[in-house]
């Protein structure tokens, strides 16, 4: 129902020229949605004034005018890292007006500001935007029949110490992934154990846990394309791709001998382009579904197991939908011409 706030002022006297006319408070209240206290409150006000106006608010001043909450939104798009405690001192300075933080986050939010994390993506250069240009465009029109033919693969670390910290930005909605709102980082760090997976179209491959030491390109040859990517490319035929990473032993030269001697196509991949390939929302949600688990593991064995539990429990739809979303990343890369991407 309307509260007294609601009404405008034709509403209003339409209300109390049926009032006069002598129409029914409780028919008028049917009629236009009103709650009885609000239509005694109005004929009260009338019969007592005369006039339907309300009265001016007795409640305190606003704490900042509209020159200084202007001011607060401009220096917060200037140094979007800046606290709520830091732009009240900027502004006391400024001005002279003293507020608290959270006056100041109401201010911002008004003003269609957000504390928001940055997004963290990796280092872009003009030479990276310009290939991931090219690419998408090379790649937009493809079809999903084209698409079905490629395993997207990844190594992925998970480490039982993650850290935690949390810094915030100002921000608009919808401006998450603008180069002011980007926090850029590059590196591994913690205990953990590092893993390799393959995503297609109606597949996937088992969850490979490497053991100790480093993946060499011997290792990801024997361990990897002999083991796993040599099998799809038999059940698929010699339309079947292999998209990997430019990484130094994805590049060996006995790397490229074995795909060569089993005749398996590789897809000219750009580098730092963790957002065009699918396979990493879905290390996404196997690190939301590991975080969830009760107790959490609390040793290298225990974070194995449940690494390759979680990993056939992920659903097939999630990974065919993420697939089906090539086409769209493609455009979405086009539109910012090789920049950073929502996905």
């Amino acid at each position: 129902m309307s509260n007294y706030q609601c009404l405008d002022d034709g509403m209003m006297w339409r209300i109390v020229g049926r009032l006069e006319a002598g129409q029914s408070q409780v028919q008028i209240c049917r009629e236009f949605n009103l709650t009885p206290s609000v239509m005694c409150n109005l004929w009260k006000q009338y019969q007592d004034t005369g006039s339907i106006e309300r009265k001016p608010g007795q409640g305190r001043p606003r704490a900042t005018t509209a020159t200084e909450d202007r001011y607060l939104s401009i220096i917060a798009r200037r140094n979007r890292g800046a606290t709520a405690s830091q732009l009240s001192r900027d502004l006391y300075a400024a001005t002279g007006t003293r507020i608290s933080r959270v006056t100041v986050s109401k201010r911002l939010y008004e003003a269609g500001l957000f504390a928001r994390r940055f997004a963290v993506c990796v280092p872009l250069t003009s030479t990276n935007r310009r290939v991931r240009l090219a690419w998408c465009r090379e790649h937009r029109d493809w079809s999903m029949d084209q698409w079905a033919t490629v395993l997207f693969t990844d190594e992925s670390r998970f480490s039982l110490n993650t850290d935690s910290r949390r810094t915030f930005i100002w921000r608009e909605p919808g401006t998450r992934y603008l180069p002011s709102n980007v926090c850029k980082i590059d590196h591994y760090g913690g205990v953990g154990l590092m893993v390799w997976a393959g995503i297609m179209l109606d597949g996937r491959t088992p969850l490979h846990v490497f053991e100790r030491g480093t993946v060499t390109g011997v290792r990801y040859r024997d361990e990897i394309l002999e083991s796993y990517v040599r099998l799809f490319r038999g059940a698929v035929g010699p339309e079947f791709i292999l998209m990997d990473y430019n990484m130094r032993p994805h590049r060996a030269l006995l790397v490229d001998e074995f795909l060569e001697s089993e005749d398996i196509r590789r897809m000219d991949w750009p580098a730092r382009s963790p957002d065009l390939n699918p396979i990493e929302h879905v290390w996404d949600a196997l690190g939301r579904a590991i975080a969830t688990r009760n107790p959490p593991s609390e040793t290298i064995l225990e974070m194995k197991t449940a690494l390759l539990n979680e990993w056939y429990q992920l659903p097939q739809e999630m990974i065919n939908c993420l697939i089906s979303s090539m086409k769209s990343r493609c455009k979405a890369c086009i539109s910012v011409r090789g920049d950073h991407t929502p996905y």
